[in-house]
Order: structure tokens, then sequence, then C-alpha cells
């Protein structure tokens, strides 16, 4: 029976070692590599894991699989959103940041100034669904649509085919790499000067579990999330370019064909090039770690 991410996630986290291993500090503030330092003593090695919450499913049951075949190896994993897991690479806190979108202009800058060279891998990919009630008569919309609703210029449903009701807008928060790609690729379509942003009336949730019991429980809503966070009680619409079509579903053969028109590549990056158990553990992830990829919803690397 195919997991969810959520029920996986359930599933091994309390097998998950979070710990860390600075000896002496109250409350746990040791960076990334005095942990590695202390693990040294203790013959063991120590992988600091942090960002997306898109991610966060998927790099806990890498962590879970990978410390099974390498007992040596601990790997401690935390969400937070692609910004604070980049922020922690940046403060040298992690070894690996995880992120659902590229590493922005001014990060690099400030990673440079540091001294540091970001290294990105790929190490899956995604398709962002939309999302609504299952209630709600609504199954297809194009990109410019999606950009009209969420930017507050549509704001009925009985604009776009549906029922006399308003449209209630539900978003990620802006430390989201999921935020950004679909303020970027869908609010703003893809524009490199369009100014459009989200509407002031959009609620920010802070996660995908958040946007998920909205999404149930209100036929007025629409949202969107990961598509391994998608679960059955909730209804996907397909989305076209425009109106000339196709409309399509998000799945992982939409995006191995490239027909659904919101899909992404996910990332790790590592401050520098990475060396030893970090390169190991990145190179089992995008090789034998991608038999992982599609159990949790995700895309593995072609």
């Amino acid at each position: 029976m195919k997991l969810t991410g959520r029920r996986w996630l359930h599933g091994i986290l309390p097998s998950i070692l979070l710990f860390c291993l600075a000896l002496g500090l109250a409350g746990c503030r040791g960076t990334a590599a005095q942990a590695q330092s202390s693990s040294a003593d203790s013959g063991s090695s120590v992988i600091e894991n942090k960002g997306s919450d898109t991610l966060v499913n998927l790099a806990l049951a890498w962590a879970e699989a990978y410390m099974a075949e390498h007992p040596d190896v601990r790997i401690s994993v935390t969400g937070g959103g692609s910004g604070t897991g980049i922020a922690a690479m940046l403060n040298g806190t992690v070894d690996i940041a995880n992120a659902s979108r590229e590493i922005k202009p001014e990060e690099m800058t400030e990673a440079e100034a540091k001294g540091l060279s970001p290294v990105e891998f790929a190490v899956a990919g995604d398709a962002i669904a939309v999302i609504v009630n299952p209630t709600n008569p609504v199954s297809q919309l194009t990109i410019p649509q999606l950009s009209d609703i969420y930017t507050g210029k549509i704001t009925n449903w009985s604009e776009i085919g549906g029922e006399d009701r308003p449209i209630v807008l539900l978003s990620r928060e802006s430390n989201s790499g999921t935020y950004v790609y679909f303020l970027e690729n869908v609010v703003q379509a893809g524009g490199n000067d369009s100014e459009l942003l989200f509407s002031p009336n959009t609620l920010l949730m802070p996660s995908s579990e958040g946007i998920s019991t909205e999404v149930r429980q209100n036929p007025n809503v629409i949202g969107y999330d990961g598509l391994g966070y998608v679960t059955p009680d909730q209804k996907v619409i397909a989305v076209a370019p425009d109106a000339g079509g196709p409309y399509v579903l998000p799945s992982v053969a939409s995006v191995v064909d490239g027909t659904y028109p919101i899909a992404r590549s996910l990332f790790m990056y590592t401050p520098h090039e990475p060396v030893e158990q970090v390169k190991a553990y990145l190179d089992w992830i995008r090789s034998d770690g991608q038999a992982l990829v599609t159990d949790l919803g995700f895309v593995p690397l072609q």
C-alpha cells in the first residue's frame, strides 16, 4: 500500500534521531562543525540537514533508510522552510540545506561574502497541485485564471464556472520555497518584469497540514501544495497554460513528460563541494535513494 507523506512521517518520526552533540552546552546550541567534532570522538558522523517543508518527509525517509545501512552515521532532519534552511547553511549551522526553490541571488551574494561557495544538487522533482474542497464543481483552471484569482481580480467562484460563493485564498508563508515558486510562475505567470503580488486577503498558512485542514472544512477555499501532500479528501484541479489547453492533472507521469505546467525541481545545497560522509550521503540520495521518491508522491531524477 502506498503511503502518503504524512503517514510515512508519522510512522518513522519516533525512530529518527534528532539531536545535538555539543556536550556541555545548554540548549543544544552547537554548530554543525562542533557536532561533527564531537561525533568524531565517539566514532560516528553527524549530518545536520534543515529546510524545505516540502522536502522534509522525503528527507526523513532518506535519513532513516541511510542510517539503517550506515549505523556509523547520524542524520538530523528538521523543516522550517527553504529560506530557513539556506540561512542556516549560510550561518554554518547545517551541512545540507533543503530547498524547494533555487538559491536567490542575494543569498548567493551573502554566501560569497562569507567565503562560501554553495553547491546545488537536484534531488527530486515535484508538481504543485492546486486544490479545492471536494464539493466545489470547478475542475479546471488556466494559469492566467489562477493569477487573477490570487491577485484578487477574480473574487467569486461564479466568475469561473462555480457557484455564487466568495473565493477564499490559501497560500504557504513567504519563507516557503513553494510560495516563492507559485508567486513567480503562477501569480506572475513567469514574467520576469511582473510586479504582481498575492492579494492582501490571502491567508498565509504555516504548513501543508494547515492548508489541508482548511480545504477539507471550507467549500470556498482554493490552495496549493506539493503533490506528495495531497490527500484523497481534496479535489485536485486540472491546469492548462492558457485557454487553449490542454488541462492536465498533476502526477509523476505528467511531470516527467512535461505536460503539467506547475512543476519544479527540489534541491539540496551544501556550503562548499561536499566531502566524506556528506558527499557519500548525497551520492546515495541521487542513486539508490531515488527508490523512495515515488512512494512519497514525488518524481525521481531522470
